[in-house]
Formats: C-alpha cells, sequence, structure tokens
C-alpha cells in the first residue's frame, strides 16, 4: 500500500496533483468542523506556503516506504490534531480527532485524485482506482483510526461522498477565504522575495483562473447550495489547464519530481544550497524584467520583506508579522501555539520535548496575558500590544529561549552546531551569522565566514543565541535568522 510502487507515489509528483490537493482542500474547508478548526488555529492565510510545504513533508512520510518513519509521523499528527478542537461561531463543537473528520480529509485527497484524472482525459481504470482507495483507508488505518469511518468499498464510498456533499457540507468562512482572499493576497513564497512587482503581476493573472477553476470543479449541488459563481466558460478553462498541466508529466522526472519543486521554491536567497548561483542568475533577470513591468504597467509599489539586522520595527509591523500567526488581527493562544507547531515540526522533536516546547509557550501566552490584555477579553489587540511592548521580555519568554535552544542542541552539548543550526533556520552558518571561527559562539546577523568552511567548526552558545531570540521576539531588533523563521509566508 505504500512506497515507490504506490499509486500515491505516482500521483504524488504528477504536477496535476497541485490542482487537486486544492480542491481537496477547498472541500476540506466546507466541512463546518473542519472549517472552524481552520479559522481558529490554522495559519493557512498568512503563511501559506510554511503550511504547504508542511503538509507534502507530512505525505512523503506516511506514504513512504519506511513503516518506523510512518509510525513516527503517525503520532507527530494525532499530536498535533488532539490539541485542535472548540466551538465554531454557532457554539457547535470542532475537534481534530474526531474519527469522521479525519475520514473526510482523506476522502477528498481519494475523491480529488480521481476527479484531476477524469477532467485531464484519463479516467481511472476500476483496478487502479480500487488500489488507490485501499492505499488512502490504509492511510487512515496508519493514524489509528478503526474501521467503519470510510466506507469498505468503492461503491459505498460514492454514496457517502454524495450524502456529505449534499446534507454535511457549508459554505465556511474558511471556504470563501481560500477561494476569494486567499489567491489575491498570497504572498511570494521565499525564492521570489525581493520581486515584488513581478510577484503582484503574476498573482493579478494566476489567482482569479486559479479560483475560477476550483470553483468549476467542485460538485454541482454544492456549488448552488453554497451560492458560488460560476463565471461563463470556466469549465472549458478548467479542462484546458487539467490538460496542460496534465502535459508537464513528459518533462524530466528531476523537474517535476514535489520534492525537488518544492525545495526550489523554499529555497531563501541566503541559503547555501549549491544550486543557489544558478537561481540567483535566475533572480536578477526576474528583477530587470519586473523593472521593466513597472515602467510598462499600472501596478502599484508592493512591499518587499524587511531585510537583514536593523533597528526595531514597528510594533503593528512586528504584531501582523510575527505575533498574528493566525492573521485574524489579535494575538491569543492559537498564535503561540502556531509557532510551537512550527519550530517543533522544523526539528521534527518527539515527546516529551514537543509538549516541553508547547508548555513553555503555554507559560508565555498566561505571563502576555497578565501584562497586555487591559480589557479582559481574553485576546490582545495590536493597541494593547503597542502599549505593552516593554513587558514582552518576561522570565516566560526567557524560559521558551531556553527550551527552544535545548530542543535545537540535539547533541546536548551545550551549543548549536551548523547542521543543528540548519535544522531549526534553514540556512546555513556563513551566510546569517557574525563572528564564524573553528570553536567560537557566534551570535549577531551579518555575513561572514572566517575560515572559509562555511561555518561548520563554529558554534552558537545559549546565551548568544537566548539573547537573540529575546531581542527579536520583544520586537528590538530584526533578525536575518529569526525573522524568516516565523515571518515567511
Amino acid at each position: 500500500m505504500f512506497g515507490p510502487d504506490s499509486q500515491f507515489q505516482r500521483f504524488f509528483n504528477d504536477p496535476r496533483w497541485a490542482l487537486a490537493v486544492l480542491r481537496a482542500t477547498v472541500l476540506e474547508a466546507a466541512h463546518p468542523q473542519i472549517g472552524a478548526a481552520l479559522i481558529d488555529n490554522s495559519t493557512f492565510v498568512t503563511h501559506p506556503w510554511r503550511r504547504l510545504r508542511n503538509t507534502l513533508v507530512s505525505l512523503q512520510r506516511m506514504f513512504g516506504p519506511d513503516e518506523g518513519i510512518r509510525q513516527r509521523e503517525a503520532a507527530r499528527l494525532n499530536r498535533l490534531h488532539a490539541r485542535l478542537s472548540g466551538t465554531d461561531a454557532r457554539d457547535r463543537p470542532y475537534d481534530a480527532m474526531d474519527p469522521e473528520v479525519r475520514a473526510w480529509v482523506v476522502a477528498t485527497l481519494f475523491e480529488s485524485s480521481v476527479t484531476m484524472c477524469r477532467l485531464s482525459g484519463q479516467p481511472l481504470d476500476r483496478a487502479t482506482m480500487e488500489q488507490l482507495y485501499a492505499e488512502f483507508q490504509a492511510f487512515l488505518a496508519a493514524l489509528g483510526d478503526g474501521a467503519g469511518h470510510l466506507p469498505p468499498t468503492l461503491k459505498e464510498f460514492w454514496q457517502y461522498y454524495d450524502h456529505m456533499v449534499e446534507e454535511e457540507l457549508e459554505d465556511t468562512e474558511a471556504l470563501r477565504i481560500i477561494l476569494y482572499k486567499l489567491f489575491d493576497h498570497l504572498p511570494a513564497p521565499p525564492l521570489l522575495h525581493g520581486l515584488p512587482t513581478l510577484w503582484a503581476a503574476g498573482r493579478a493573472l494566476a489567482g482569479p483562473v486559479l479560483g475560477a477553476i476550483t470553483v468549476a470543479s467542485l460538485p454541482e449541488s454544492f456549488r448552488r447550495r453554497a451560492g458560488l459563481p460560476e463565471i461563463p466558460g470556466a469549465q472549458a478553462l478548467m479542462q484546458s489547464v487539467y490538460l496542460a498541466t496534465g502535459l508537464a508529466r513528459f518533462l524530466p522526472d528531476d523537474w517535476v519530481q514535489a520534492e525537488n519543486v518544492t525545495s526550489l521554491l523554499f529555497l531563501s536567497p541566503d541559503s547555501d544550497d549549491p544550486h543557489l548561483a544558478t537561481l540567483t542568475a535566475l533572480r536578477g533577470r526576474m528583477k530587470r524584467a519586473g523593472a521593466l513591468l513597472r515602467l510598462v504597467t499600472p501596478f502599484p509599489a508592493q512591499p518587499g520583506p524587511a531585510g537583514g539586522a536593523g533597528p526595531q520595527r514597528d510594533a503593528e509591523e512586528f504584531f501582523t508579522a510575527v505575533l498574528d500567526q493566525t492573521g485574524d488581527g489579535y494575538l491569543d493562544w492559537p498564535d503561540l501555539a502556531a509557532m510551537a507547531r512550527e519550530l517543533s515540526s522544523r526539528l521534527d522533536l518527539d515527546e516529551p520535548a514537543e509538549t516541553k516546547l508547547y508548555h513553555a509557550y503555554a507559560e508565555w501566552w498566561k505571563e502576555l496575558q497578565a501584562a497586555l490584555d487591559v480589557d479582559g477579553d481574553g485576546r490582545i489587540s495590536k493597541e494593547e500590544y503597542a502599549a505593552g511592548v516593554p513587558s514582552l521580555a518576561g522570565p516566560a519568554l526567557i524560559r521558551v529561549a531556553e527550551v527552544l535552544f535545548g530542543a535545537t542542541d540535539g547533541d546536548g552539548d551545550g551549543s548549536i552546531d551548523a547542521d543543528e543550526y540548519r535544522a531549526l533556520f534553514r540556512t546555513a552558518f556563513r551566510r546569517t551569522v557574525a563572528g564564524i571561527d573553528v570553536g567560537a559562539d557566534v551570535s549577531g546577523d551579518a555575513d561572514a565566514d572566517a575560515d572559509g568552511d562555511g561555518g561548520h567548526g563554529a558554534r552558537y552558545s545559549r546565551s548568544a543565541f537566548v539573547k537573540d531570540f529575546l531581542s527579536f521576539m520583544s520586537g528590538r531588533s530584526r533578525s536575518t535568522a529569526f525573522d524568516p523563521l516565523l515571518a515567511e509566508a
């Protein structure tokens, strides 16, 4: 059911699957429980590229050939989902561990994969469809959910799917955000930072197309019930896009491997990846194209990402870029939980280190509430934050820094080496940390590599790490290391 010969692996590296996953995400968001969980806890609006990368990595682990990796990832997903529960705007409970909810997530991935093939003129035969369905059933079983939450046969699955579409799905806020807000405001991926005009132009063209073809691909009965508008000609456009995307499968395998594409997409200009030189030259050409575009189009100036170390940023800017992870305009526990979740994912933490980091953030949230929640509404507004910035760097935040340092220091030698640094920051010492020297303690943000070894002999001490983390998280300074960690899209 898993590994390189599975149907899933064949689809995973198919460019059309990007469209299928987008469609599946919309169908998931239309489920009232999932939609509520997304609105309350997810960073899909403010950090969509980060969430996409984490999702793809998780799917690769779950469908890979290594059973040990699969069990470990399933345990991580279960811990993550166990932390997501609450009530929606109509006081209906939601719980990400509800097995019927998890079954619907798997069902949308399967059905959207089948629909992807049908829309691109290559419908699956019965045997292939049954094999793919069995693989997704095995995926659900690997998460520990019992039998019965997905129907046992394909015939029963389609009855179940039709019932969900016609009776259970709703026109949720999360669905509307994905279709009509996310595409219009989608931030540039790390690779395209510094090219705001070119990105704005591409987004202005591609965003409406993606929205139109996604709506057109949804079940007609749901489109009518949810009142989703369909642009004339959208069906023909949708099929053309699916057909055109399908042609990419004839490209060399290295060009369409999902892992290679996402690695390049998320490649930071500060990375030490060997492909960076080629991409830097490409970025130079794209910048020239962007300059020409500014001359011949009415696109307004687009803000680029903050770069490099510098003076204290505006309090509201820091609040929006770093603290408000969910993008709802307030700082509350889901924002800090999202930080803990991202850091745990980057470091691939197991228990008890993961829970220790969550607890440290929970204590910081209590400290923030006590210091900044003036009106007692259980959340912190931009105004409350700006008025109380000096209160941010208290004992609980120091504890967060110390716990994060301990989680990053995998070998427990009391310092962070180049490999440990790269695991957290996804970049090398030589491009982000000053004073590099063999055996040296490091801190700061200027580019340097004193011994030419790329920083491999350097060490980031506990005191320097804690100092830099506190300076960043209290909004006192920018950081070329911590800014991409918690502020990148």
